[in-house]
């Protein structure tokens, strides 16, 4: 889960994310993250807990490949996120500011970030709807997904 010898990207968003809840059939209750590029991808996330806001990541995806990033029945109707790509540079980026660092990082709190010796990242908004599980899609910017019923 470390990003480890890439220099952050924080100036070119790549692409639109898409939201999507999970088919029915699925027997799980997570948040789920799908990359559906053709590059290697790092994913942070955030949340509010009780106590206040937390980030973590990094999740390292391959090109079509879906990661869970939280398991279980999602409690929050908001997560946030943030996406590198690694191959082609750009990221997916938003208007929440969050902490962040460059290797795996769990960190509660989001102010101060620069104070505390972390970075200050933009993460975009999902909403869930209140839903039990829910995916992100990745994708490409010329390249459409259908959010899945």
């Amino acid at each position: 889960m470390s990003i480890k010898g890439l220099r952050p990207i924080r100036s070119l968003l790549l692409a639109a994310a898409l939201f999507g809840i999970d088919g029915a059939t699925s027997a799980f209750a997570d948040l789920r993250l799908c990359n559906m590029t053709s590059s290697r991808v790092g994913v942070a996330i955030g949340y509010r807990e009780p106590q206040g806001w937390v980030s973590e990541g990094w999740w390292n995806l391959r090109p079509n490949a879906c990661e869970t990033l939280i398991r279980g029945t999602l409690t929050s109707r908001f997560y946030y996120v943030y996406a590198q790509d690694y191959d082609r540079g750009g990221e997916w980026a938003g208007r929440t500011p969050l902490c962040t660092r460059d290797k795996e990082f769990l960190i509660r709190g989001a102010e101060d970030c620069l104070a505390r010796g972390f970075e200050r990242t933009r993460f975009f908004e999902v909403d869930t709807g209140e839903q039990k599980h829910w995916t992100v899609q990745l994708v490409d910017p010329a390249r459409t997904a259908p959010a899945r019923p």
